[in-house]
């Protein structure tokens, strides 16, 4: 029986380091779980003679891959280095040469992960990645496992905490998105370059692996319909609030009998659903099953050691099974085709905002227009706008398809009363 684990770990830094540290902090509580000691042996960086804030206890630093790879002595790998060609080369590597590997590496999963697991489980190896999806909540782990005898129809999630701490003080605070993104990078929360965060990429990628794992159905990055927050103004927020909403950028994976919907856009929530209480850098995710009803997983979305904590989390299970023997068996391969919904089996309300001319006829043109393709007004709002004879009028719209909202949205740049289409965001939350 195996005494001791052994552990390569690609990458040192913040998370890398949060590894290092709960690993040397709860060896007690490890060995107590597994039967077995655990040690972190190499540790592939850049710079060997970085300073770095933690006890390696040992562990050897290389800057050659080949050192943590092909070491015959370790058991498992542990990624934590981030991009996506070079270190899914060294996954795979590590697999062909019979170790187990455990990554927080969304980018690489999202894009590569059904072929990963297959190159797994040719090997009898394990391969898990629970902190490649909303940092310290373990969601992967409970659809895999506490709802693996249920059906999921639809998961919501806020999986950015950039964007959610950005709309949060843009919210409560008033503030403009530009003052707050700077905020955002001084606080560390946002990179020097944004854009995955705010346009909506980062939350898409993760949103893919919900949906691969959710339906069993492999989804990929691009059957994500994106749109992100960078274009959202004060006026939307204030006028969503307004009418009782609060905005999220939302992560949706819908599944109506075989067919799924997988989107990332800015959404608005009634005031009193959970998610629009899910504020500043936390993640959450809403889970309906057929069996269970509504579930919601709610924590950090990041941080050095929530996310370390969903690696170790990982480690404990490989080394379980590591222990009983029965590796190379967890990945379980999508069991449906891919078949996305078309846009006219998209359902769902919207919010609008548009300047229009202040004049008679202008409503009569608006309803008439909504009427002819059978959709009806839930709320409306008009207010002077800052143009002389120009209103803005913002209204909710009820259940429409995708298709016909499109058509809709075409056909007002085309009405003459209608000025300008301000702004445009899918409403969640409401009974349908």
């Amino acid at each position: 029986m195996t005494q001791t684990i052994s552990i390569g770990l690609l990458g040192l830094g913040t998370v890398g380091s949060g590894v290092v540290h709960i690993i040397d902090q709860h060896q007690d509580k490890l060995k107590h779980q597994v039967g077995c000691n655990v040690e972190v042996k190499h540790i592939l960086v850049n710079n060997p003679d970085k300073k770095r804030d933690v006890v390696l206890n040992g562990a050897r630093l290389t800057t050659s891959p080949d050192d943590v790879l092909n070491d015959p002595e370790l058991d498992v790998i542990i990624e934590v280095m981030g991009g996506v060609e070079t270190t899914k080369d060294y996954i795979v590597q590590a697999l062909q040469n019979k170790k187990h590997v455990v990554t927080a590496n969304k980018d690489l999963m999202a894009v590569y992960g059904s072929e990963l697991l297959a190159t797994a489980s040719e090997n009898s190896c394990d391969l898990f990645y629970e902190a490649s999806v909303a940092g310290g909540i373990p969601i992967l782990r409970s659809l895999v496992e506490g709802l693996s005898s249920d059906r999921i129809t639809k998961m919501m999630g806020i999986l950015n905490g950039t964007t959610n701490y950005i709309l949060t003080k843009m919210t409560q605070d008033g503030a403009a998105y530009d003052d707050v993104l700077k905020e955002a990078q001084a606080l560390g929360y946002a990179e020097a370059d944004p854009t995955a965060d705010v346009e909506g990429i980062d939350a898409a990628r993760k949103i893919a692996i919900l949906g691969t794992l959710g339906f069993s159905m492999h989804l990929e990055l691009d059957d994500v319909s994106i749109e992100g927050i960078s274009n959202v103004s004060q006026e939307d927020l204030e006028y969503s609030k307004q009418l009782g909403y609060t905005m999220k950028l939302i992560g949706i994976a819908d599944r109506s009998g075989d067919k799924v919907e997988v989107s990332v856009q800015p959404a608005l929530f009634p005031e009193n659903h959970p998610l629009a209480a899910v504020n500043d850098e936390f993640n959450a995710v809403y889970v309906h099953g057929e069996a269970v009803g509504e579930t919601m997983f709610y924590g950090p979305g990041a941080g050095k050691l929530p996310t370390a904590t969903a690696v170790v989390s990982d480690l404990v299970d490989v080394m379980k099974n590591i222990r009983l023997g029965v590796t190379g068996n967890s990945a379980v391969l999508p069991q449906f085709e891919k078949n996305l919904k078309d846009e006219d089996e998209i359902q769902a309300k919207y919010f609008l905002r548009l300047h229009a001319k202040d004049q008679p006829g202008t409503f009569s043109a608006l309803t008439n227009l909504f009427s002819s393709y059978g959709v009806s007004l839930e709320k409306i709002l008009q207010l002077p706008a800052k143009e002389e004879d120009i209103a803005d009028i913002v209204m909710t719209t009820h259940t429409v398809s995708k298709k016909n909202y499109q058509s809709i949205l075409q056909q007002l740049h085309d009405l003459d009363v209608v000025s300008e289409i301000k702004s445009s965001y899918r409403v969640e939350g409401d009974e349908r």
